[in-house]
């Protein structure tokens, strides 16, 4: 069943989408159109209420990129509880990670992809 957010989720989503930060965008140009073990990702997905940085639905992958403020944010880890318990897995970066070591990253997420089936 298809999943409808509302309007105003979508809107913050776009919204999101065209004003990325650096660590969004390298990643994703890494990511998008099935770059990475022919995998298809998403970019500012609305769902559950929340908005996902980026999200691989055929392999249960939800990958956020987070700056400083969400350093022990207890309100991520609430989050994180939600969508662990609907059977996805969760990876954060740290912008600064992604953009020092996007080749790293990309190799951690490659990892967690080829264990998706497991």
């Amino acid at each position: 069943m298809r999943h409808t957010p509302p309007p105003i989720h979508r809107s913050r989503a776009r919204h999101m989408r065209a004003d990325a930060t650096l660590a969004e965008n390298l990643l994703w140009q890494a990511l998008r159109n099935r770059q990475l073990e022919g995998f298809k990702f998403k970019r500012q997905v609305p769902l559950n209420g929340y908005i996902l940085d980026l999200v691989c639905f055929e392999a249960r992958l939800i990958i956020e990129v987070d700056g400083f403020q969400h350093a022990e944010n207890v309100g991520d880890a609430v989050r994180d509880a939600l969508f662990q318990n609907e059977g996805f897995r969760i990876l954060r970066f740290w912008n600064e990670e992604i953009v020092k070591n996007l080749d790293g990253v990309c190799l951690t997420i490659s990892s967690e992809l080829r264990n998706s089936g497991e």
